[in-house]
């Protein structure tokens, strides 16, 4: 069950995708190879977020296989180029830090902020703020991932199945994609840029996109609807992108003690 006042799922991208049932197939958390580069310092260690003496770069075996695929495939397509690494694994406690903090940062835009200085957390402000509540939850639900304590409804992050990930080139630099990870504003929508003219930057900037969903997608990857760097394989958002019946992928724990934690292999 969900914990007293905790957001419902149905405040994010979609009302059923906290529904689809979960068979984690126990597949550990990896390291990811230095063959992808990543973003450094990384955004959310930065920001305080609690990892405690875990590091973001994990993800599931049988992801982090299939994302080393679409690396070779992009190589064919444009040589040099390699997928680059903003966040990977993400501890539930980390995603109630940023989830709370994108809150925060909400209520400042709106010069509301000071309205929550009794509040520590989504659930207190829909406890004594509601009509605050409904304003801010669709703008930061949009985007993040409810941080909920239910392991059948985790957040996509949580279970080392979902990346945040962009372009570089073969000089090592970011390939233009018409903003930058966590630009939480209309021009994060995949196909923001789909109606650009014939040779501006614009089109450009969809064409990357393309390219980057492309390679992925060849390997089973789904992308987030809102998210034009967020991808997904077995987990629930990707059982609801794709159709599947299952997910496969759970909220696992700390790299140090996955193994142990994660279900058994289910035949």
């Amino acid at each position: 069950m969900t914990e007293p006042g905790c957001p419902d799922a149905s405040e994010g991208i979609h009302p059923l995708y906290g529904q689809i049932p979960i068979v984690d197939c126990g597949e550990p958390l990896l390291p990811i190879p230095t063959l992808f580069p990543r973003l450094q310092p990384h955004p959310y260690l930065a920001a305080g977020a609690p990892y405690g003496e875990h590091s973001p770069w994990f993800l599931r075996s049988g992801v982090l296989s299939a994302l080393e695929h679409a690396q070779s495939r992009l190589q064919e397509q444009r040589p040099g180029w390699r997928i680059a690494i903003f966040d990977a694994w993400r501890p539930l406690e980390v995603q109630a830090y940023m989830v709370w903090r994108q809150f925060l940062a909400e209520a400042e835009r709106d010069g509301l902020v000071e309205r929550l200085a009794s509040c520590a957390s989504p659930a207190a402000v829909q406890g004594q703020e509601p009509e605050l509540y409904r304003r801010l939850a669709p703008r930061v639900y949009r985007f993040w991932g409810v941080a909920n304590p239910d392991p059948a409804r985790p957040p996509p992050h949580s279970t080392g199945a979902a990346l945040d990930c962009t372009l570089w080139d073969e000089h090592g630099n970011p390939v233009p994609m018409g903003g930058p990870v966590d630009d939480f504003s209309d021009r994060a929508a995949p196909e923001y840029f789909a109606q650009a003219p014939a040779g501006s930057a614009e089109a450009q900037y969809h064409g990357n996109r393309m390219l980057l969903r492309r390679v992925l997608a060849a390997q089973g990857f789904v992308q987030h609807p809102g998210e034009w760097w967020h991808f997904s394989l077995g987990d629930q958002l990707w059982a609801w992108r794709s159709g599947a019946a299952q997910a496969r992928y759970g909220r696992i724990r700390a790299p140090a003690d996955a193994a142990s934690t994660a279900p058994a292999p289910t035949a």
